[in-house]
C-alpha cells in the first residue's frame, strides 16, 4: 500500500483495528473515517475496508444484529426505524431481516408500553391525548396497528382505573 503523498494506511489501519475492536461499526462508518484519513483516496480505502473485512474486525450483520439490539431494548425504537436506520448506513436487506429476526418482540413490546403509559402521565387532561400518543410511537418507529392496538389498551386501562 503506497501512500500516494497521503498520510501513512499502515498507521491508519491500525487506528481502525483499535476503533473496531472497541465497538462495533459498519463498513460504511469507517470508510468515511478512512476517507478522511486519506483524503478521499476511494481506492486505498477500499482496500483497507477489504483488509478489515478479512480480519473479521467489520461485519456488517454483526453490527447490524448489535445496532438492533441495542435500538430495541435501550432507545425503545421499533423495527421500522431500525430498518430505515440500518438502510441509511448502506447495510444489505438480508443482514437488515436477520437483524430483525434477533429482537425479541415480546421485550420490544413492553419497552413501547412503558413508553407510552409514561408519555400518556405527561399528556393528563389533553383531549388530543390518544393522537399525540399515536404519533409519539408512530416516530419511534412502531407499526401502525401495534401502536393502535397499544394506545387504546392504554386508555381504556386508565378510564377504567379513573371510575
Amino acid at each position: 500500500m503506497a501512500s500516494n503523498g497521503h498520510k501513512d494506511p499502515a498507521k491508519i489501519l491500525d487506528r481502525m483495528r483499535v476503533l473496531c475492536s472497541r465497538r462495533e461499526y459498519c463498513c460504511s462508518d469507517i470508510m468515511k473515517k478512512i476517507m478522511i484519513a486519506l483524503d478521499g483516496d476511494r481506492e486505498e480505502a477500499q482496500c483497507l475496508i477489504d483488509k478489515l473485512i478479512s480480519e473479521k474486525y467489520i461485519d456488517d450483520r454483526r453490527y447490524a444484529s448489535a445496532y438492533a439490539r441495542d435500538k430495541s431494548s435501550i432507545a425503545g425504537w421499533g423495527a421500522i426505524k431500525i430498518r430505515y436506520m440500518l438502510l441509511s448506513k448502506g447495510i444489505s436487506e438480508e443482514d437488515i431481516a436477520s437483524a430483525l429476526e434477533d429482537i425479541d418482540d415480546g421485550r420490544a413490546s413492553s419497552k413501547l408500553c412503558k413508553l407510552l403509559e409514561t408519555k400518556a402521565r405527561s399528556l393528563k387532561d389533553d383531549p388530543q391525548k390518544s393522537l399525540k400518543l399515536k404519533r409519539f410511537a408512530l416516530s419511534r418507529g412502531y407499526s401502525y396497528d401495534e401502536v393502535t392496538n397499544m394506545v387504546d389498551t392504554i386508555l381504556r386501562k386508565e378510564k377504567d382505573d379513573s371510575l
